[in-house]
């Protein structure tokens, strides 16, 4: 049991979705917002210049505030070193959730992020120091996609496709529900059931990060015993962190998070998963030779390589693709098959992005062409990471297929 004498707790909560908590020798304000809400703009403001806090916390990391205040970010973007680093699916995946927030901002007239700018540049205003105390976002998105299977995976990826190109529009009032618990409880479980892994590496484990990094940004001194902290969070985050907050006053958890900063290594059964594919293809195969010899093994390998490669053409064509990336796409293939190293993706992005070089007009649209069918395909470098996901679907997709196909010939 906990000594309250040595844990002294305290809630008051002046807004919806802003809380004091005061843990020993801190009074840490909790301003939970919606990310492209105009009233969660103005109540960060007001909380900051109101409590003159001794830190602002800021629920960003380094690369996020960079591109949310310079455009160059997207410029200096190498699709090509994206591809080459096996990165492809990562960036779609960062880049429909951008777009989701985008596209809700601009029904209501409000960038995403606004109001973690807001915070930083009130600090930066009043002469007080403010820390950034997210994870990388890259490196949590790598979290959560190496924590799921293929198939939370395809659909992680299918709902944030759908996300981003939805037409339907949120008020300015339903924005703001966002910010309430009832609201966000009701979100989160339905996340928690559809994608576990996800939602505790986005949710869950975020909550501990940015509470251990809240508390660790600065600390009590003997000329300043109670240290005032405002931190800026997501309301999906509100309560999560205080009660991290609780239990690091209470020495119930540690403040080193440094296990949350590792990619998880892949299992032995992933490991395995990877080459069963192949090397059930080759089996069909040798069996087909040792059945009926060369004639048979031959038809077989020959039906492979038209379903894999003709799928994966067809996945480049149907994304417009270059016509050589399409051929390529049909070779490239049955190559990234046989090694699970190398995806048939890889080959068609790269071709795409040497054949058609992005813009710069590219690079400064890539938010709002996000938000349309027309601006993906127009844009060149949302169009080499549709070559780069279609073929590579294209692909598996005929390597399922051929399975059952060249079974069906050994039992003729």
């Amino acid at each position: 049991m906990n000594d309250s004498s040595q844990h002294d707790t305290s809630i008051s909560i002046p807004h919806d979705a802003t809380l004091t908590v005061t843990l020993k020798d801190r009074e840490i304000t909790l301003v939970g917002t919606a990310h492209v809400s105009r009233e969660s703009i103005n109540e960060v403001s007001r909380v900051i210049r109101e409590r003159k806090p001794d830190v602002v916390c800021v629920e960003l990391d380094e690369g996020r505030y960079q591109s949310m205040s310079e455009q160059a970010a997207w410029e200096k973007l190498d699709v090509a070193k994206v591809f080459k680093e096996g990165k492809g699916f990562l960036l779609i995946a960062n880049l429909m959730l951008s777009s989701f927030q985008r596209r809700l901002g601009a029904d209501l007239g409000v960038k995403p992020g606004e109001e973690m700018k807001t915070a930083i540049e009130t600090a930066k205003e009043l002469g007080i120091p403010y820390s950034l105390c997210d994870r990388e976002v890259q490196l949590t998105l790598r979290r959560a996609w190496a924590r799921c299977g293929l198939w939370s995976k395809c659909k992680l990826l299918s709902s944030l496709l759908s996300s981003a190109l939805s037409t339907e529009k949120l008020s300015a009032q339903e924005i703001e529900n966002l910010k309430d618990h009832s609201e966000l409880d009701g979100m989160m479980s339905e996340l928690a059931e559809y994608l576990p892994k996800v939602k505790e590496t986005l949710i869950d484990e975020r909550d501990r990060y940015l509470a251990a990094k809240i508390w660790t940004c600065k600390r009590p001194t003997a000329d300043q015993p109670l240290l005032r902290q405002v931190a800026v969070i997501g309301a999906g985050h509100l309560l999560g962190i205080k009660a991290h907050l609780e239990k690091l006053a209470a020495g119930e958890e540690t403040e080193d998070v440094s296990e949350l900063d590792i990619i998880p290594p892949p299992g032995h059964l992933a490991k395995a998963a990877a080459w069963l594919l192949p090397v059930l293809i080759v089996a069909l195969i040798v069996m087909g030779f040792i059945r009926s010899g060369a004639d048979l093994s031959l038809s077989m390998l020959l039906r492979w390589l038209f379903l894999n490669g003709s799928l994966a053409a067809l996945g480049t064509l149907i994304a417009l693709g270059h016509p050589l990336s399409i051929i390529v796409s049909f070779f490239g293939a049955p190559i990234g098959t046989i090694s699970p190293f190398i995806g048939v993706g890889l080959f068609s992005g790269i071709t795409e992005v040497s054949l058609r070089k992005p813009r710069v007009e590219d690079t400064q649209t890539i938010p709002e062409d996000l938000t349309s069918i027309r601006g993906i395909y127009r844009n060149r470098i949302t169009k080499a990471l549709l070559v780069f996901f279609l073929s590579s679907l294209g692909g598996a997709i005929g390597n399922f297929i051929s399975i059952p196909s060249l079974a069906s010939l050994l039992v003729k």
